[in-house]
């Protein structure tokens, strides 16, 4: 595995469940993973739990710190992907400062100028689906790409490779999906989102344990061909025939 090859950031919303009479504090809501990808494999290579109240780390301190631990490891992705809720000007100018090339979403108000004439949302500037060049406020140069889907959404699709063309984007952007179908995998094969003690303490155990049982998955499906949901019924119908095999609890006969 080459791990120069890709790596995408994303941050999701509620993964441990809350329940009612348990304090916020002890409520970790959020999770944001570090994933590389080839297009096919799913491997996480770093995550951090979101919760400012106790650590005072917001998602974008999180962001910065995965990136910088990745590049102490000798990652060199050629793409780091990621939403827009970090699409702040600070991480932008730390992936360019490590020499990456980064694609990422902008909001329609983000700031451009791209005629020297002053600066204006984006959404007022005539941007192609080829890729317009604009000047990006408080950042520099960059590529932006004007994405019309069928139902009328428009997306901004910016990287600062200013070369980057059309079919280049489309592949990029057909990666950062991988991030969608581990977080998919994740709770629907690894019950991430199924923990039901109190303590921070155990639902971080609980979170660290699901992310190590993904991986067991991703490599077990990347050896045999077989998928994660199929490995996990295997699992639970083997589990099923020694139980009844020799049951622990019995009913007692009745007349």
């Amino acid at each position: 595995m080459n791990p120069a090859k890709y790596t995408e950031i994303e941050y999701i919303n509620c993964l441990v469940q809350r329940t009612l009479r348990r304090p916020q504090r002890d409520c970790i809501r959020n999770l944001t993973s570090l994933l590389w990808s080839d297009g096919d494999k799913h491997i996480p290579i770093d995550y951090r739990l979101y919760d400012k109240p106790v650590d005072g780390a917001t998602k974008n301190d999180h962001f910065r710190a995965m990136l910088a631990i990745a590049k102490q490891r000798g990652f060199q992705p050629q793409c780091v992907a990621f939403d827009s809720w970090f699409s702040a000007l600070d991480n932008l100018k730390l992936i360019n400062s490590y020499g990456w090339t980064w694609l990422t979403r902008l909001k329609c108000n983000r700031l451009v100028n791209p005629d020297r004439q002053g600066n204006r949302p984006i959404k007022e500037v005539e941007i192609s689906s080829n890729g317009t060049v604009v000047h990006l406020k408080g950042y520099g140069f960059i590529r932006v790409f004007k994405i019309v889907a069928p139902d009328g959404d428009i997306d901004y699709w910016a990287t600062n490779d200013l070369h980057m063309n059309h079919l280049q984007r489309l592949q990029w952007a057909e990666y950062e999906w991988s991030i969608e179908e581990y977080h998919r995998g994740l709770k629907q094969c690894c019950g991430v989102d199924k923990c039901s003690v109190r303590s921070a303490r155990a639902q971080r155990n609980h979170i660290g344990c699901s992310i190590r049982a993904f991986l067991r998955l991703e490599i077990h499906w990347f050896n045999t061909g077989i998928s994660w949901y199929e490995s996990k019924l295997s699992i639970v119908r083997d589990a099923i025939r020694s139980y009844l095999a020799a049951p622990s609890i019995v009913l007692s006969p009745t007349a």
